[in-house]
């Protein structure tokens, strides 16, 4: 009962912080102490909790390596000119009514081929975000078509994390969970679609500034192809299927060469630029174009290693293992994907990041779908489509925050809802007895 009331208190801190506009980071921290003092009342010492906080924190070194990579990508796509001369040579070809769908379609594309959400955030994401901006279609809409395309290939591509660890931890193959993968997102993929054109259409009338937008960039920067070396490094070392972090190391060292040569900045100005981002002097353009740097990073960074922490905490005490009897009884009652959906919810909100809700939501849900395959494809379907739909996840907020979309996008990412929806009303309950019959999941 006592792991019951801490959740209900944690969730009650961050609805608080949400709703008065206050840093998640105060109800993290709260949190935090709160399960240190469960871990202490279960007779861990001091010592060993901080232990359990340095377990947790432990796994995540490359992520946080990956976040400043992030960063200084998004402020050197910004001074080396990429997205002006992006936005300078596109502009024309595109139009409110189009650009969220084809949003969607890009970030799903690049998502696919380098299997990273937030590497197609800091790339695709922000060209389509520049581009959608400059168009005047409203960035909340625009965020949430890139945060859904950001996960169609986090969830199901070969190259991806989540889907690796997917099937590791299920015991499963990694191709034939795609295949499956596949099949339950093609309603959502359509609807989804159909919904960003629609939506296109209906903001047609309020694209206005491209005009101004691409007067202003050709008077502060030295647009020419060439400027466009670092993107394009982006997309062809995709198709390599080179790691993230090498692909945006080459994008870095591109823009600083681009940078130097070109734009006439200083090595010492790209330093500065690399920590606290892109600032022009121009006012005019330093409302459309300032941001990034890895100091714009340091909220996310906290985020993830707070919520790093409780993993050790919950790893280590239990905290979870009642909550998975509960569930065990609910899928009893409805169906062995609603509970799976229930506990990706719940993990999702505690875990603020995706990989420790799929291994939350494995942990509480072994026991209710213990067909591995079923098993599989019901968490790729819950934990990590629902963990970007978290407003305190990093899983959206460092996809988001490329190009500073307000955390009301979740509510316009239609794929990463729909793939739940549809698959929720696809299941029916399984009667115990036939349940070891069934050999292929029902679509």
């Amino acid at each position: 009962m006592l792991e019951i009331i801490l959740l209900a208190i944690f969730s009650a801190a961050l609805l608080a912080c949400i709703l008065t506009e206050k840093s998640i980071l105060l109800a993290l921290i709260f949190g935090l102490m709160i399960f240190s003092f469960y871990a202490a009342e279960q007779g861990h010492a001091i010592k060993k909790i901080f232990g359990m906080w340095k377990e947790g924190v432990r796994p995540i070194k490359p992520i946080l390596i990956t976040l400043m990579l992030i960063g200084i990508v998004t402020a050197y796509w910004r001074a080396a000119g990429v997205i002006p001369a992006i936005i300078f040579y596109t502009a024309d070809f595109f139009s409110p009514a189009i650009i969220l769908p084809v949003t969607f379609w890009l970030c799903s594309l690049i998502s696919v081929l380098t299997g990273t959400a937030f590497g197609t955030a800091a790339t695709m994401g922000i060209i389509c975000g520049s581009i959608a901006e400059n168009l005047g279609v409203p960035i909340w809409l625009t965020g949430g078509a890139i945060l859904s395309g950001c996960y169609f290939g986090d969830r199901c591509s070969p190259m991806s994390t989540s889907a690796l660890l997917v099937a590791t931890l299920t015991g499963t193959d990694i191709f034939k969970n795609i295949v499956g993968m596949i099949k339950t997102s093609l309603i959502p993929l359509i609807l989804a679609s159909a919904l960003y054109l629609a939506a296109g259409i209906f903001f047609v009338g309020e694209g206005a500034a491209n005009v101004d937008a691409k007067e202003i960039f050709a008077r502060v920067f030295v647009i020419s192809p060439s400027v466009l070396i670092p993107a394009i490094l982006i997309i062809v070392l995709s198709l390599f299927r080179l790691k993230v972090q090498l692909m945006m190391c080459a994008s870095i060292l591109a823009c600083v060469a681009v940078s130097i040569l070109i734009q006439g900045l200083s090595f010492s100005e790209l330093l500065k630029i690399a920590l606290t981002g892109y600032y022009p002097n121009d006012t005019e353009l330093a409302e459309i174009m300032s941001g990034g740097g890895i100091f714009s990073m340091a909220n996310v960074i906290a985020i993830v290693c707070l919520s790093s922490c409780y993993a050790g905490i919950f790893q280590a005490t239990g905290f979870l293992n009642r909550l998975q009897n509960l569930l065990i009884d609910f899928g009893k009652k409805f169906s062995s994907f609603a509970s799976v959906l229930v506990a990706a919810i719940i993990t999702s909100m505690i875990a603020c990041n995706q990989t420790l809700a799929i291994m939350l939501t494995h942990q509480l849900c072994k026991k209710v779908e213990q067909r591995p395959e079923i098993f599989a494809i019901q968490i790729e379907n819950s934990a990590v489509v629902i963990s970007p739909m978290i407003p305190w996840s990093i899983a959206s907020v460092i996809v988001l925050m490329p190009i500073s979309a307000p955390k009301i996008s979740i509510l316009a990412a239609w794929y990463l809802w729909l793939i739940p929806i549809c698959n929720l009303i696809s299941q029916k309950k399984i009667p115990p007895k036939k349940s070891e019959e069934l050999k292929s999941f029902r679509i």
